[in-house]
């Protein structure tokens, strides 16, 4: 194989393919990024660790086609390292030389006949915009679970219902909740579908380039699940996770005792400074009357920390308190100038949104435990 191919451009497609391998395998193997090279001028990467794969597809010039297969994150850091001039890759025997400017590397490469055969696309479901899936996404993404012994609270849960398409995530301490609508290849498909949200998210973040973002799903008993991403020339995979995600929409209070509007900018940055007295596992204290909104912090033999700040509340004067992590995560994710919070009771999660979308779509909710207070 002979290629050369702007610096730009490769480092960026390398990168995308090779952040799904492992830092650590079994199989030194999957360790490696394939490249393949034909004669019409196309250059595919591809990575796989037999859960996630990642392919992309770049217009190189090529003097001989050919394919090989390379340590990719040695392959990542050294193309992100280069000077902005053409790259040029050659084979060598057993060899792999990466050529750009005065600077030249020489890499090894990895048993070809021993990588797995990267698995097809599932059937297409539709597609929706990607800047608005990339931020739905995200939003709903910070709730998700992070310990790797509960799996099923690692994922994104996705349902789909004709032109509707809702994310869902919670580790049982907060929840996020988004809709939006979508282009279905079936306006009567209905499907569900949970995914690790890592991964999810990262993907969705990485296909912003293109307009659209193409969502494929295969789900059934006939195989294992798959959920496939792709947009532009890029293109991901990924196993399902298995289990049963928890019955969510029944914790969505229909009705609300109280509600509280609040300036999202200054709520946030009040957080923020209010919690700095806080210790790890203490939690910021908000107060809600008609006059306003009180934060505190801290306490008792503690640094102490209070702030006002004026607030639209209607119903009965109360005190919650939350993890002020987990507040901040919300106030970050729902996209307004505008925070509003319904309240059940002191006791009872708390729903926080933003403004109310016009059409009714792409709604956000993210539901929040409140930290039990002493006495």
């Amino acid at each position: 194989m002979k290629i050369r191919i702007e610096r730009d451009p490769l480092a960026d497609a390398v990168a995308w393919a090779a952040r799904i391998l492992p830092q650590k395998s079994q199989l030194p193997v999957l360790s490696g990024l394939r490249l393949d090279a034909d004669t019409s001028g196309a250059l595919k990467l591809s990575g796989f660790d037999y859960e996630v794969s990642a392919e992309a597809e770049l217009d190189v010039t090529v003097a001989e086609a050919g394919s090989v297969l390379v340590p990719g994150r040695l392959l990542a850091d050294i193309t992100r390292s280069l000077p902005g001039q053409p790259v040029d890759i050659a084979t060598d025997g057993t060899r792999v030389q990466v050529t750009c400017g005065s600077a030249r590397f020489t890499l090894p490469t990895l048993p070809l006949d021993e990588y797995p055969t990267l698995p097809d696309m599932p059937e297409v479901a539709g597609t929706l915009g990607s800047d608005a899936f990339a931020a739905a996404v995200t939003s709903v993404a910070v709730a998700a679970g992070r310990d790797d012994t509960l799996p099923v609270l690692t994922g994104i849960r996705i349902e789909i219902d004709g032109e509707d398409v809702t994310l869902a995530a919670t580790d049982r301490y907060r929840l996020a909740v988004r809709t939006l609508r979508w282009q279905p290849v079936d306006p009567s498909l209905q499907a569900t579908a949970l995914v690790p949200a890592r991964t999810l998210a990262e993907a969705a973040k990485a296909l912003t380039a293109g307009a659209e973002v193409t969502l494929a799903l295969a789900t059934g008993a006939s195989g294992e699940g798959m959920f496939g991403l792709s947009g532009s020339t890029r293109r991901t995979t990924t196993r399902l996770l298995d289990g049963e995600f928890p019955k969510y929409r029944s914790l969505l209070p229909d009705t609300a005792a109280a509600t509280a509007s609040v300036d999202t900018t200054a709520l946030t940055e009040a957080v923020r400074r209010v919690s700095l007295v806080a210790s790890r596992t203490s939690p910021v204290r908000l107060s809600f009357s008609a006059d306003g909104l009180v934060l505190e912090a801290g306490g008792l033999d503690e640094a102490e920390a209070a702030e006002s700040l004026p607030a639209s509340f209607e119903g009965e004067p109360l005190t919650i308190a939350f993890n002020p992590a987990y507040l901040l995560d919300g106030l970050g994710a729902i996209d307004s100038d505008e925070a509003r919070l319904s309240f059940t009771a002191a006791t009872k999660p708390a729903v926080l949104t933003g403004k109310a979308s016009e059409d009714g779509a792409g709604d956000y909710r993210y539901l929040l435990m409140p930290v039990r207070l002493a006495g």
